[in-house]
Parts: structure tokens; sequence; C-alpha cells
């Protein structure tokens, strides 16, 4: 799965570097009322991140790149209206997308037709058990992990956006944008810290993957992206809390905090 990860790089110099149109100060107010803009080293779920779309202008115009803010756990378009006028999100948070099951899941399926996006991250974060750190009546303990991209690069995760508007709410009202990460079997080295890992999308696949004019390519949700790329560390337990948020939860664990989990 993916639960948290880290996203450093700002949704204006992101629209830049991939020749995106920025609308991330336009949609902040649709998704929640935290700014995306700065270093987030701990990105948890609910929490307001930047996707990448395309859409179109008008109708018959071509798509194009588009950086969005959007919360991170979809809401489904028919989820009912809590008393406030938000959403209803007693159940389950949506952070997460298994590749096998968006085309068919009800939460998903249509998402999967025509909105799909992509997470960038640095990296994101997992926990490995420590059977042999385990004691009688305890729980085991479990070390934390960094993966990411060994170039610097950014990783670009695919996943799955949609809008949701409160009961009687104007059409002209501007919806709340939100997005799950989708994810995969893990593959190579990963599979030795989690059974799961996000789903990667390379560079040249990209458009083909959000194209909002064609239908999903099974075969980008069959595959494993940028495996190559990623590199993987043990971090500092900082990480375990929400409250830290910093560089130094991506550093190398400490020595002396190895093995003593």
């Amino acid at each position: 799965m993916c639960g948290r990860f880290a996203v450093t790089t700002d949704p204006a110099l992101l629209a830049q570097k991939i020749q995106a149109i920025d609308e991330s100060t336009a949609s902040t107010a649709s998704s929640g009322d935290k700014d995306v803009a700065g270093a987030n080293y701990n990105v948890a779920p609910t929490t307001t991140i930047s996707s990448v779309v395309k859409r179109h202008t008008e109708p018959e115009d071509e798509s194009t790149r588009r950086v969005r803010s959007m919360r991170w756990g979809l809401i489904p378009p028919w989820v009912k209206t809590a008393e406030g006028g938000g959403p209803d999100t007693k159940g389950p948070l949506l952070i997460n997308a298994r590749a096998d099951k968006v085309t068919s899941s009800p939460a998903f399926r249509n998402s999967a037709k025509n909105k799909r996006c992509l997470i960038p991250m640095d990296g994101w974060y997992e926990w490995k058990p420590n059977p042999e750190a385990s004691t009688a009546g305890k729980k085991t303990a479990k070390t934390p992990y960094y993966m990411y991209a060994d170039d610097g690069e950014l990783l670009f995760m695919a996943g799955l956006w949609t809008t949701w508007r409160p009961q009687g709410a104007p059409k002209d009202a501007p919806p709340l944008l939100s997005c799950t990460i989708i994810t995969t079997d893990a593959a190579g080295p990963l599979a030795e810290i989690h059974d799961r890992m996000p789903l990667t999308i390379s560079a040249p696949d990209w458009d083909r993957w959000m194209d909002p004019d064609a239908p999903i390519d099974e075969g980008l949700l069959r595959g494993h992206g940028d495996l190559d790329r990623i590199a993987v560390r043990e971090v500092s337990r900082l990480v375990n809390s929400v409250r830290n948020n910093g560089p130094e939860l991506i550093e190398p664990a400490e020595p002396e905090e190895m093995g003593l989990f």
C-alpha cells in the first residue's frame, strides 16, 4: 500500500518542469484548506496534494497537462452530504486502489474511464515487520523504510480522481477534488519490505495514462514503470508520527537506531 509519502516540489515549479498548466491555486479551495506549496516530508491521508491531469479547455481542443490540488482520499460522487455540508466520510479512506480492481470496483470504475491522474512524489514510506524483535505479549515492532528515485528526480504514481458536490449545491459551485493512488504487487527488493507498492508510470507513458479520450491502458496497470529507478533505505522512527515533518525523516537511520525496534 501507500499510506505516507514525501514531496518537496512546489506546484508552480512542478508545472514548469513537466510543461503543464498550473491550476493548483484555483483548485486548492476545492480540495481543502491546506496550502500544498512547499516541502512536505510526511504527507498523510486527507492532506491536500498536487496531482497531474489531462483535460480539455473546450470540447474539441487538444487536452493538456494541468497541475491541480486534490484531497488525498477519493470521495466518489455518490457519497452523501454530512450535516456540515461536506462529504460523509465515515467509511474507509480510499487512499489506495488496487490495480486489479480499478475497472470493476464501484468506487473507482467511473474514474478509471477518463479521470486518471499522476501523483508526483519524492518517495514513499513503508514499514517492515521485525519478527525477531518481538517479545512475548507484545506486538511485533516494525522498521520504517523510504523508497525513492536514486536519480534525485520525482516519481509519478498512477492515480484516479473525481469530483464531489454537496446535495443541492449550485451547478456552478466548485466541486471537491479528490484522488487515490493505485497500488500493485511489489517487485524486486521492494517485495522484501511490503507486498504492495504504488504503481509507477514512466515519463513516456504519462500522456497515454492520463488521456481523457482513451480507455484505460491495461498494459500500464500490469507494469512496474520506473521500478529500476527506485532505491530503498532504512529511516528514522520519527516518521511514525505525522507531527514530525522535516528532511531528517528521509535521512538514513542512525546506526544506534537500527535493529532497536
